[in-house]
């Protein structure tokens, strides 16, 4: 699948359910930031299990027109000769980060505090959300940003010649946002401090200590604040990437929903900082089992078992929960339409604003197939049917977002009529081997 070029309409339907075990791809966040990080550190940083999908993909490429050394020896090892804190060189071309708000963020925060202007652009869903989250506190440092009506890409960002530490509170939970101040604050002298009064996924914390970085965490009155010393020398890593929760929530849901289904998915990441889904569908009923679970490369790792599970009830999920499973709303609201009653999700409005708005184009989905949902601007109601009482039959607009896109075709597999999605090319940015994938497992999903 390509998430560029012509559309490719998709569809699913219910089937004698799934079985067997689902290898899903490395962690979108820890690769993003092991190639980043890569690329700041001297000598060789070597990656095994990279997510080989589209976004990450553009992050290699932005990473060698920064004067890193990356090599794919293939089979997901990658290697990353890097340039050393500060030593990004000026790229000759525009950085084009396709789909990845990820990517883009990071990336922003990682030239911002070197003498380079860099011009960054992406896909048009990339293109029409906004940057100014994170191109306000980059300019904190003395870095500048030019770009089009909004804070929208195209734009170039000029590095600070003379950047300062800065003390940063983070306006709202966003670890795009955290991240790339920390990553601004390895090339400022001092100590840059973010402070978040909610916790967001931490990857970046730990991979900095792991490479090196003198960083400290602390729970105070005033939120959790990180202290960053700046101008460290990074010393390379050998990185075993773990599975993605984001990608393995669709298989999971997929067999929760799909009558007869027993999944296993091997080796994902539990980060307390992703696992909120999984908690989330254990409150609501789910026959959801971790299995030998484990620590590698300072992450947390279980294998996970997903079965069928007709007597789900709907919850009301804390707002707190949130920053630990943002990306993961749009597969939750599917298994919703299944359970039992209304399941409220509340402290959401940063959905409005990822690869497309979330909330809004799944509620119209879930309507189109049959579902009653209410939404605010920040929270919506699915209204659950009950196993066996989803009509669908719906064909629905993926706007350009991966996670849309395969959150209805996960749908399809229990719903009474076949759902369909209007273009499936953009799973390839984060999941590439979704179709596939599913498909061993027994699903009937297709191209249409």
């Amino acid at each position: 699948m390509s998430g560029h070029g012509d559309p490719i309409p998709m569809m699913s339907q219910r089937g004698p359910g799934l079985a067997g075990e689902a290898h899903v791809p490395g962690d979108k966040s820890i690769s993003h930031r092991s190639l980043i990080l890569g690329a700041m550190a001297v000598g060789e940083t070597v990656i095994e299990g990279l997510l080989e999908g589209q976004d990450v993909l553009d992050t290699a490429k932005a990473m060698r027109a920064f004067g890193a050394d990356v090599t794919d020896h293939g089979g997901g090892r990658w290697s990353v000769h890097g340039v050393g804190v500060g030593g990004f060189a000026e790229p000759d071309g525009v950085i084009d980060c396709g789909n990845s708000g990820t990517g883009v963020r990071l990336i922003m925060g990682a030239m911002a505090t070197s003498p380079i202007a860099v011009t960054f652009t992406g896909d048009a869903s990339l293109c029409s959300r906004p940057m100014g989250r994170v191109t306000d506190p980059l300019a904190l440092f003395g870095a500048r940003a030019e770009g089009r009506e909004g804070g929208r890409l195209p734009m170039t960002i000029t590095g600070a010649t003379d950047p300062m530490p800065v003390r940063y509170t983070v306006p709202v939970p966003s670890a795009q946002v955290k991240s790339a101040v920390l990553l601004a604050g390895l090339n400022a002298p001092g100590k840059t401090v973010v402070i978040e009064q909610e916790a967001t996924r931490d990857h970046t914390e730990r991979m900095l200590a792991g490479f090196g970085a003198e960083i400290v965490v602390e729970e105070t009155a005033e939120g959790r604040v990180i202290t960053l010393t700046g101008q460290p020398e990074l010393a390379p890593q050998h990185i075993t990437v773990p599975r993605d929760p984001s990608s393995a929530a669709f298989p999971v849901c997929a067999a929760l929903i799909a009558e007869g289904s027993d999944v296993l998915v091997p080796n994902i990441g539990l980060n307390p900082t992703r696992a909120g889904l999984f908690e989330t569908l254990r409150e609501m009923g789910a026959d959801l089992t971790y299995e030998n679970p484990r620590e590698e490369g300072g992450e947390p790792v279980a294998d996970l078992r997903a079965r069928y599970s007709p007597d789900m009830k709907g919850i009301e999920v804390p707002p707190a929960r949130a920053a630990s499973m943002i990306d993961e709303y749009p597969v939750l609201s599917v298994v919703a339409a299944f359970a039992d009653g209304p399941t409220v999700m509340r402290g959401v409005k940063e959905l409005r604003v990822k690869e497309s708005d979330r909330i809004d184009a799944m509620a119209q989905g879930l309507r189109a197939a049959g579902v009653e949902v209410e939404e605010g601007e920040d929270w919506w109601i699915v209204h659950g049917r009950g196993q066996g009482n989803v009509p669908g039959g719906a064909t629905v607009e993926s706007r350009l977002d991966h996670r849309i896109a395969m959150s209805f075709l996960v749908m399809g597999l229990a719903t009474n009529a076949a759902m369909r999605v209007d273009d499936g090319g953009p799973i390839a940015t984060s999941f590439p081997v979704f179709e596939p994938l599913m498909t061993g497992l027994g699903a009937s999903v297709a191209r249409a």
